[in-house]
Order: C-alpha cells, then structure tokens, then sequence
C-alpha cells in the first residue's frame, strides 16, 4: 500500500509548523519543512535564505517551464551549482526529493507546495492552517519581538510570497478551499488539542498511518 503523505500549508503566523510537530509526535511521523529541504539550496550552492527569496520573486510560469526544461534534462543528473536558481527550478527539485521519500515511508510535509505535489498521490491528506489575521499578528510579534507594524508587515510579505510561489508552480490558489481535505481555523485553539482532533481525523479517514 502506498506510504501516508500529510501536507500542511499554513497561514503564516498560524502555528501551521508547530501543529505538523506535533501532529507527527502524535502519528509517528516525520515531518519534514525548509529545514529538510535545505539540500535543495545546497545542490544549487545557495543559502535556504536565498532560496526563499528565489521563490518568492513574481514569474512568467509558462517562461519558467519552459527555462527550466531548457537547463534540467534531470535535476539529478547535472550539477545544479552550474545553473541559475530559477523558482521553476527550485520548485522540481524539491518535488523530486518529496517524491522520492514519499516511496520509502510516510511523512508530513510542512509548505512547498505539498498539496500540489501530491494532488494525485493515492493516500494524501491535504490540511489548511487559517488564523485570524489580528492573531497571527500577536503570535508574530511576541515570537520575534517586533513592534505591531514590523509584525504585520512580516505577516503580509509572507502571506503573498508564498500566494505567489504557490501560483508560480500550479494552476491554483494556496487559498483554494478545494485543494485540501481540510481547512482548520485554529484562532485561539490550543495547538495541542487541534494536533489531537488532527491525528484522530487523520486515523479515521485514512487508517493505519503505517499500511
């Protein structure tokens, strides 16, 4: 039976990777976010800053495929360090290593588009972290130590560069309600608790994590 794949996009400031922590504690799974996913930088000899920066910049998606096809024959079969970082080109890397654990174990995917990746694999669960934007603020802020406009400033940038990404490598929104399985506002919700209703969703809808 193929492997258990849960992707998690999330709000920024939403507690989204703090839940997939412990949504994987609580399933026995790793999670893998842009800390796993720093080899992608690495192969093209870029920071994980510079990677997110990469991404978050406005593109052609059809001028971006077809660029990337003109450099990759195979993300892995060429040394990326000779090529330029290109969101396109990001973006298939990353897919082919997700892709490549994905036939080896279960996982939960934090960001990258997961839900977009793995739209037709056959045992995805695709969650939503939403949070009221006021709250994602405050988070923000006390994590970070940022006044109220640094905060939201933070949250805007970021909601719209990862909007951006998210359109630059699909044919969606990150925001599309259809894209997942789930859509869990979780303002004022102890991330404990919504990681339990989580793992106990995850269970009946999908079985054994582990088949």
């Amino acid at each position: 039976m193929d492997n258990l794949v849960i992707t998690v996009s999330r709000e920024c400031g939403s507690a989204g990777r703090e839940i997939a922590r412990k949504l994987g504690e609580k399933l026995g799974l790793k999670v893998y976010d842009r800390h796993f996913l720093n080899t992608v930088a690495e192969k093209f000899g870029i920071s994980s800053k510079e990677m997110e920066r990469v991404k978050a910049k406005k593109t052609n998606w059809w001028s971006e495929f077809c660029h990337f096809y003109q450099q990759f024959d195979a993300v892995a079969s060429i040394d990326t360090k000779e090529q330029e970082a290109t969101p396109m080109s990001l973006y298939y890397a990353e897919r082919e290593l997700l892709l490549e654990v994905a036939e080896k174990e279960p996982f939960i995917v934090v960001g990258r588009s997961g839900f977009n990746i793995f739209r037709n694999h056959p045992r995805a669960f695709h969650l939503l972290i939403i949070a009221d934007k006021e709250a994602r603020m405050r988070r923000i802020s006390e994590k970070q130590h940022l006044n109220e406009e640094e905060a939201r400033n933070l949250v805007e940038r970021i909601d719209k560069e990862r909007e951006t990404f998210v359109r630059t490598v699909s044919d969606t929104s990150r925001y599309d309600a259809h894209n997942y399985d789930l859509v869990l506002d979780v303002t004022g919700l102890d991330t404990e608790k919504v990681a339990e209703l989580l793992a106990e969703h995850v269970r009946l809808k999908c079985g054994d994590v582990a088949d």
